[in-house]
C-alpha cells in the first residue's frame, strides 16, 4: 500500500474526510464552452440543482440557447433557469435587470473585463455603476446588487423566456404583490415544452413604489419597474425560489434553504457542495489540463436537475402532483446524448443519484405509458430518436443498482418498445424489419439503427429476468440493422416498402429533420454506420468480411474528407468523417480496440483531447449537450470509455494524464497510473489491473468500484 493511501486510510479512521480536504473547484473555469457552439453558461448552479441564475444576452437563435454568448456585451438581465450545452433553448424565466436611472441609456451594457465567475458565484459591473453578484442554493436564486447611490431600480419581467424556434410565450399567469417585500405567483409557458412554474420573490429592502408597464401584443404576464430607497451600503438583495407544484412549495423551498440574508454564506456553501463532487477525482496534470478536466466534471454534474420540492412534491408528466421517492425527481434529461458516456460516468462519480434517476423514468412511464425521451421541467419534448432510457435502465441493472423495481423496469421497457407512441411506430418497424423511407420520410435509417440498440437492451433485460420469450423476440429485432446493409456502398442505406434502396445516395452529406431532411439524424451514412457496433461488433465484422475489413473501414472513416461540413448538424471537430462535435461519433474511436491496429485509436484519442478541447471560452467544439461532451473528455483522459454503455464494460484506450485517483465514499480508491506518459509516449503497450496483465480490451464497472490500480505502460511506438 502506497504512503498516500495509508495516510488517507488513517485520516478517515479518525473522522477526516480526504475528499472534502481538496479544493478542485479552483480549477473550474465556467467560461469554457460559452463562446461558439458549446452553449454552456457561466452563472451559478449547484450539482443537480433546480435553478441556474445568470446573464441573458439574447433569447433568440441557435447561438443563445443558454441565453448567453461570451462575445456579447448586450445585457437583457438575469433570469433564473437555463440548460447547459443544448442545441435548443428553453427556460430563462423571471428576468431581473437592476439599473441606475441617472444613466438609463447604459442599463443594457456592462464592462466585459469585470465579468468574473467561479463555482456557485457570478459577478459583473454594469456601465451604469451597478455591481451584480449571483449565487444560489438548489432551489433558490440569490441576487445581490450594489448601487452607486441610495436610489435603486430594477425591471422585473415575467414575460421573458429563452425561445424555442422564436415562438416561446406565456400562455397565462397569476401574479400577486403580497406586500412591499414579497411577490409570488405562477406562469404557464409554451416553448420546447409546455410547463408551469411557481415562485416567490423576497426583497430584503421593501420597494418604495411599483409600476406595471403596458402589455404588448401576445403578452400574458406583467412587467414591473420597482423603486427602492436603499440602506447606507446601497445594497439590494433578492431571493427567488421556484417550484413545479405551487407557491406554497416555493415558499417552503425558500424557508428551508436560505432563511437568512447572508450572501457570502450561500456562496461558501455552494463551493463546499461542489468540492464534495469535484474532489472525487484527483489528477496529476498541468494547470491547463486540470482546468479543462475539472470544468468538464463541473459541466457533467449540472444536470439532471432534481425538480422535487424540499418536501418531495413534484408535478409529473401528466400534470398531477405526487410525492417523489427519497424526495428526488429528475429532469433536464437529454437522454439521446447522456446515455452514451455521461450516465455511465455518473454511476462512478455520483452513484447515490442513479436509483433516483431510474425511478424518475419509471414514474414518467407510469404517468404517460412510455419511458421519457427528453424531459424539461418534468415534461417531455420528444426531441431526438430512439428510446434510450432503455439502455440507461439496463446499465444501472448490470452495475448492481437495486433501488428500483426490476420487474416494473422490464415491463416499462417492453411497453415502450411495443406500444407505438411519438417517434416510434412499432407496427411499421415490425412489418418491414426496418423503417421504410417512403412511409417515414425522415431519419428512417437512424431510427432503425437506434431502435435496434434499444431492442438489444430489452432482450438482455428480459433474459436476466428469465423472460425467454421476450428475449428471443427482441434479439431478433436487434438484428434488423442488417436489413439495411448495402453491399455496394458497404453502408446502411435507406429502403422503401418494396425493398428498393434510396437513390440518389450521398453518404457524405449530413441530414437533420430541422433543416435538411433525410435518412440520418444530425449525421451522415458514414457516421451512423457504426451505431450497431455499440452492441454487436462481431456482427459488424461479419457484414464487412472479417477483422481486416473492419480495420480498413475504420481507417477509411478517419481519412475520407467531407466537401462541405455543416456545423449546425454537428459536423465540426472533424477527423475524416469522425465528427467530435456530435454524439453519434463519440464511441467510434474506441472501436479500434477490436481491430488489427488498436494503437491507431490511441493516436486519435490523443489528437482529439489536445486539438478539440481547450481552457478558453471557445474551448469546446460542439454542444456540450448536458455534459456528454464533457464526459467523453473525462473518461478518455482516464483511459477508457463505454462503447456499449448498457454493459458493464469500459473499453481501454490510452490515458491522457500521468496519474488519476478516484476516491469513493466508502474510502476505497481506484488509481490509474500511466508510466512514462509524455507528449511523445501516447500509446500504451501493456495494461495491468492490480498487477495482473489484462488480456482483454476492457475493465468492468465492478472492478473500478472495488478499488485497486490500473497501470499503463506508455511508449512512443
Amino acid at each position: 500500500m502506497g504512503i498516500k493511501k495509508i495516510i488517507i486510510v488513517v485520516l478517515s479512521i479518525i473522522g477526516f474526510n480526504p475528499i472534502m480536504a481538496q479544493n478542485n473547484s479552483k480549477f473550474v473555469n465556467t467560461f469554457i464552452g460559452t463562446d461558439g457552439t458549446g452553449h454552456t453558461f457561466p452563472g451559478p448552479s449547484l450539482p443537480f440543482g433546480m435553478v441556474q441564475p445568470g446573464p441573458d444576452n439574447s433569447v433568440e437563435g441557435w447561438n443563445h440557447t443558454s441565453g448567453y454568448q461570451y462575445k456579447d456585451t448586450l445585457l437583457l438581465g438575469f433570469s433564473q433557469t437555463r440548460f447547459s450545452g443544448t442545441g435548443i433553448g428553453e427556460m430563462g424565466n423571471i428576468l431581473l435587470l437592476p439599473f441606475n436611472e441617472k444613466k438609463i441609456n447604459l442599463k443594457n451594457s456592462y464592462f466585459k473585463n469585470t465579468e468574473t465567475a467561479s463555482v456557485g458565484y457570478y459577478s459583473l459591473m454594469k456601465k451604469d455603476g451597478v455591481k451584480v453578484e449571483l449565487t444560489c442554493s438548489e432551489r433558490v436564486a440569490f441576487h445581490k446588487y450594489t448601487f452607486p447611490d441610495s436610489k435603486g431600480k430594477f425591471l422585473l419581467d415575467f414575460q421573458h423566456g429563452i425561445q424555442f424556434l422564436n415562438d416561446s410565450l406565456v400562455l397565462e399567469s397569476d401574479i400577486k404583490i403580497e406586500n412591499p417585500n414579497t411577490i409570488s405567483g405562477y406562469c404557464k409557458t409554451k416553448g420546447w415544452v409546455t410547463k408551469k412554474y411557481f415562485f416567490t420573490i423576497n426583497f430584503e429592502t421593501p420597494f418604495a413604489a411599483s409600476k406595471e408597464l403596458p402589455k404588448e401584443k401576445k403578452q400574458n404576464a406583467p412587467k414591473y419597474i420597482l423603486d427602492f430607497e436603499l440602506p447606507k451600503n446601497h445594497i439590494l438583495q433578492v431571493k427567488i425560489a421556484l417550484s413545479t407544484v405551487n407557491v406554497e412549495g416555493a415558499k417552503l423551498n425558500l424557508k428551508s434553504e436560505i432563511p437568512h440574508w447572508n450572501f457570502e454564506k450561500v456562496k461558501q456553501n455552494a463551493e463546499l457542495v461542489w468540492n464534495d463532487y469535484l474532489n472525487r477525482i484527483d489528477i496529476e496534470a498541468p494547470q491547463k489540463q486540470k482546468e479543462i478536466f475539472y470544468t468538464s466534471l463541473y459541466h457533467l454534474l449540472l444536470q439532471p436537475s432534481n425538480i422535487a420540492d424540499v418536501d418531495g412534491k413534484y408535478r409529473g408528466a401528466n400534470d398531477a402532483i405526487s410525492i417523489a421517492p427519497n424526495k428526488e425527481y429528475y429532469s433536464t434529461l437529454s437522454i439521446w446524448d447522456v446515455y452514451r458516456g455521461a450516465f455511465p460516468l455518473l454511476q462512478i462519480i455520483a452513484p447515490e443519484k442513479i436509483d433516483g434517476i431510474i425511478n424518475t423514468m419509471l414514474l414518467h412511464h407510469k404517468a404517460v405509458g412510455f419511458l421519457p425521451i427528453w424531459t424539461a421541467w418534468g415534461q417531455d419534448n420528444f426531441c431526438m430518436i430512439g428510446n434510450h432510457a432503455i439502455p440507461m435502465i439496463l446499465s444501472a441493472h448490470n452495475n448492481g443498482f437495486d433501488g428500483f423495481d426490476k420487474k416494473e423496469a422490464l415491463q416499462a421497457m417492453i411497453e415502450t418498445s411495443t406500444k407505438s407512441h411519438i417517434n416510434s411506430d412499432w407496427e411499421l418497424y415490425n412489418q418491414y424489419g426496418y423503417y421504410p423511407f417512403d412511409k417515414l420520410d425522415n431519419e428512417a435509417v437512424s431510427r432503425t439503427l437506434e431502435s435496434g440498440y434499444d431492442d438489444w437492451c430489452v432482450a438482455q433485460m428480459a433474459l436476466k429476468r428469465n423472460d425467454k420469450e421476450n428475449g428471443i423476440v427482441f434479439n431478433k429485432r436487434a438484428n434488423f440493422y442488417r436489413n439495411l446493409f448495402d453491399k455496394e456502398s458497404q453502408l446502411f442505406r435507406g429502403k422503401d416498402t418494396n425493398g428498393n434502396s434510396r437513390t440518389p445516395f450521398d453518404p457524405l452529406t449530413a441530414t437533420s429533420p430541422m433543416n435538411n431532411p433525410g435518412d440520418y439524424t444530425e449525421a451522415n451514412a458514414w457516421q451512423y454506420f457504426w451505431t450497431p457496433a455499440q452492441y454487436d461488433v462481431d456482427g459488424m465484422k461479419k457484414l464487412l468480411g472479417g477483422t481486416s475489413a473492419f480495420t480498413k473501414k475504420l481507417n477509411d472513416f478517419f481519412t475520407i474528407e467531407s466537401p462541405n461540413p455543416n456545423k449546425f448538424l454537428g459536423q465540426e471537430a472533424m477527423i475524416g468523417q469522425y465528427a467530435h462535435g456530435n454524439e453519434p461519433s463519440h464511441h467510434i474511436v474506441y472501436l479500434y480496440a477490436f481491430s488489427d491496429t488498436p494503437k491507431m485509436g490511441q493516436k486519435y484519442i490523443h489528437k482529439i483531447i489536445n486539438e478539440f478541447h481547450n481552457n478558453a471560452p471557445d474551448g469546446m467544439i460542439g454542444n456540450d449537450d448536458c455534459g456528454q461532451m464533457s464526459a467523453w473528455y473525462i473518461l478518455s483522459s482516464l483511459g477508457f470509455y463505454p462503447v456499449n454503455p448498457a454493459s458493464s464494460e469500459f473499453i481501454i484506450g490510452a490515458p491522457q494524464v500521468k496519474k488519476a485517483t478516484l476516491l469513493f465514499k466508502n474510502n476505497k480508491t481506484f488509481t490509474i497510473e500511466a508510466a512514462a506518459f509524455s507528449a511523445e509516449n501516447i500509446y500504451q503497450e501493456r495494461t495491468k489491473l492490480n498487477n495482473s496483465v489484462l488480456s482483454r480490451p476492457f475493465i468492468t464497472y465492478s472492478e473500478i468500484m472495488s478499488g485497486g490500480t490500473l497501470n499503463f505502460q506508455m511508449t512512443n511506438k
